[in-house]
């Protein structure tokens, strides 16, 4: 990369790719966004040593998302997104189970067959569901990133093909590194497997529409002979519907592209703001076409 490409730190002295705003040797900010005064978006400057369990970057991701994708940024392959896929499956098996529960089955050897089968269909409609739906869901979002900030671009030269990919020779960086060798460089970017963890949000939304299924919806009782479909209409019609389809839609429109904005920046070392105008924009549309224009919603 010719000279004009480079960044010089001022704190540790490495040079860094141009239009960075955090040194990827020692971590000093290099920009400062306004953004950043919100704590939720300021960057982690601290030193990294080792990943955190990953039932605390789960939790992490609920109270302090910013040192969550910073930790997970520094080992990518130790991501817990596919985990979160895994549990917000099991959710879905219990949310299903809750959903049969309005249902009074007299026998109880039935009801049990009923409970395990219904637990294992929403458990498997679960984990193909998330992992398809989050996975069209970031594909978009990385479309907003690719022209807010040349998403894609970056990551290839960060972490592409040999001829393109930085590296750094331990002889040219400054001994005051704290990621000596390029740590955040020297890996595959492993985008999709950070990028899931944006969804950990679900988790509590689905356990929260877990209990409202539970107490909104009524109850009704069905006998084996003589089943007649019409005993669902009463959930159907339900307005508890609606209640959760808000719920989702305001998860997908306001708190996933937060975080998926921050595993972005992280990713490739970029502008907040411009990230996250992209990121709001899809998951505002999204929400609205998914969500919105459901039959609950519509006269």
């Amino acid at each position: 990369m010719s000279a004009q490409s480079y960044t010089r730190c001022p704190r540790c002295g490495n040079e860094n790719r141009g239009g960075s705003y955090a040194c990827s040797f020692c971590g000093k900010r290099l920009r400062i966004e306004r953004i950043e005064n919100i704590s939720i978006f300021k960057r982690i400057e601290a030193e990294w040593s080792s990943p955190a369990p990953w039932y605390l970057k789960i939790i992490w991701l609920f109270i302090k998302p910013n040192r969550a994708f910073w930790d997970i940024n520094h080992k990518r392959n130790k991501a817990p997104g596919y985990l979160i896929i895994l549990f917000n499956a099991l959710i879905y098996g219990l949310m299903g189970m809750t959903y049969l529960s309005h249902f009074i089955i007299p026998d109880p050897f039935l009801s049990f067959l009923y409970n395990l089968s219904v637990f294992s269909a929403f458990f498997m409609m679960g984990l193909v569901f998330n992992y398809i739906f989050g996975g069209l869901l970031i594909w978009l979002f990385i479309k907003g990133a690719n022209s807010a900030v040349g998403f894609s671009k970056i990551l290839e030269t960060r972490f592409g093909g040999e001829t393109q990919k930085e590296t750094y020779r331990e002889a040219e960086m400054s001994p005051f590194s704290i990621y000596k060798g390029g740590t955040l460089h020297q890996q595959e970017s492993k985008k999709y497997k950070m990028m899931y963890c944006a969804f950990t949000p679900f988790l509590l939304i689905n356990l929260i529409e877990t209990l409202i299924i539970f107490v909104g919806f009524p109850t009704v009782s069905i006998t084996i002979t003589g089943f007649n479909p019409a005993i669902f209409a009463a959930m159907f019609n339900s307005p508890t519907w609606a209640v959760l389809h808000v719920i989702d839609a305001l998860t997908i429109a306001i708190w996933i592209p937060i975080l998926i904005t921050l595993a972005i920046r992280e990713l490739s070392n970029s502008s907040t703001v411009r990230v996250l105008f992209a990121s709001f924009g899809i998951g505002i549309l999204t929400a609205i076409i998914v969500f919105f224009l459901r039959p609950s919603f519509l006269p």
